[in-house]
């Protein structure tokens, strides 16, 4: 059976949930592989809002089954509130697993992350301050606290030994009182008591479900930009968006993804700072904004916005291997006059149709935009693709020709229902 990966192909914030929703009706299981809850993943179901963290979107389904891999890093108290606020609105998480090779996002991860980025002044990345990238720092310099450490009768020494050298460093570098390593024990035994149900071996869980021929639906986080290698660095976040995450991320053989959708906003929205060619600094990027409610899902801090860049959505193509691009917001983008493409970039007077790795390349490039006929404000009714407005039709036709890459989700509105589709994905 297909195993199917839907990522970011932009900066983040695409709308991948209500695309991962829309599939995991049709999925066994999905899978969540990478980030933390820096992300943050809206659904509206019949009205009410989800916005989901950590909890893989297919819990809005009762009885589907949802993995957290390991290459996610998991707050387990911002997991446990999360659990417990999906449970309020009446949906089950009996069906939820986490990777015990999880890493844990831990309290100075958190002040560290606060710390450092306060700290930076002008060079500041845009972090959340949620933990993330200081969680991921630990776990490749081997001092990282793992799932699997919460429910050893170790784990209060081990805690013991890292919380002494981050100690150091909060009172000798940064001039902050020490973090106390009973209090935060205790903490975290009442997180054991509440996620030991969920903890086991996802690697084998997952292998068995490939093996066994269940439909697999991947859940990535970010954006293809923010990931570590490929991304605008260093503004970037510390793990793999792209479909290359998911084998490190789940411990399946690669050849456990068949298909891998790049979801691709219509336009273009960044949050934070860092390079970004085609952003609107006038009328037309506040109307997006605004019109498209352009504000971080987790943060709440509103979106940088502009027009869709194609040599983003090339490089997705290619460093990702995307089969399919899930488009989304067309609806936001409706009863504008005019809707501009960027093609290629234009830097020291030569074209280019690759994605600069320097930032100072980046800073220097000017779009190169093809212009298109709007399409009516309200498409939200419409589910064949025949019935979209022609000039709709014209501008997906063109980055399908443009990307080499059929589109084949459109999303024409924010409801779980609201979308046009062009093919079955698990037959």
């Amino acid at each position: 059976m297909p195993g199917v990966s839907v990522f970011g192909a932009q900066w983040g914030d695409e709308g991948k949930g209500r695309f991962v929703d829309f599939l995991a009706s049709e999925a066994d299981v999905v899978v969540r592989y990478q980030g933390g809850n820096n992300a943050g993943h809206t659904i509206i179901v019949d009205g009410v809002t989800y916005t989901l963290h950590l909890l893989p979107a297919g819990l809005l389904y009762e009885g589907k089954l949802c993995v957290i891999g390991n290459g996610v890093v998991v707050d387990p108290g911002s997991l446990i509130s999360e659990i417990e606020l999906v449970k309020s609105k009446g949906l089950s998480v009996d069906a939820l697993m986490i990777s015990d090779r999880a890493h844990m996002v831990m309290p100075y991860h958190k002040l560290l992350d606060g710390i450092s980025e306060d700290n930076a002044g002008e060079a500041q990345i845009g972090t959340t301050k949620r933990g993330i990238g200081p969680c991921y720092t630990d776990k490749a310099a081997r001092l990282g606290l793992r799932m699997c450490d919460l429910l050893s009768d170790n784990f209060g020494s081990k805690l013991r030994s890292v919380l002494a050298q981050k100690n150091e460093i909060l009172t000798k570098i940064y001039g902050q009182p020490p973090l106390d390593a009973d209090s935060m024990i205790d903490e975290f035994a009442e997180y054991r008591d509440k996620l030991r149900p969920y903890i086991c071996d996802t690697v084998r869980v997952c292998y068995d479900l490939f093996k066994s021929g269940k439909k697999m639906l991947f859940e990535g986080a970010q954006g293809m930009l923010l990931d570590i290698d490929f991304g605008t660095y260093p503004y970037v976040t510390s793990s793999h968006p792209t479909a290359g995450g998911i084998s490190i991320g789940t411990g399946l053989p690669p050849c456990a993804v068949t298909e891998v959708v790049g979801v691709v906003k219509s336009y273009t929205t960044r949050v934070g700072k860092g390079p970004f060619v085609t952003e609107l600094h006038d009328e037309i990027g506040e109307r997006i904004r605004q019109k498209g409610h352009e504000y971080g899902a987790t943060t709440g801090r509103p979106r940088r916005c502009g027009w869709l860049d194609l040599v983003i959505v090339g490089f997705a193509v290619r460093t990702s291997g995307m089969t399919s691009i899930a488009l989304s917001r067309m609806d936001t983008l409706g009863g504008f006059d005019k809707v501009q493409v960027c093609v290629a970039y234009e830097i020291d007077g030569k074209l280019t149709r690759d994605y600069p790795a320097s930032l100072e390349q980046l800073a220097k490039a000017k779009p190169v935009y093809k212009e298109f006929e709007g399409w009516s404000d309200d498409i939200s009714h419409v589910r064949r693709y025949e019935d979209l407005p022609k000039s709709a039709r014209e501008y997906i036709e063109f980055i399908e020709s443009e990307t080499e890459t059929p589109v084949d989700m459109i999303g024409v509105g924010p409801e779980r229902s609201e979308c046009v589709v062009r093919r079955k994905y698990f037959e």
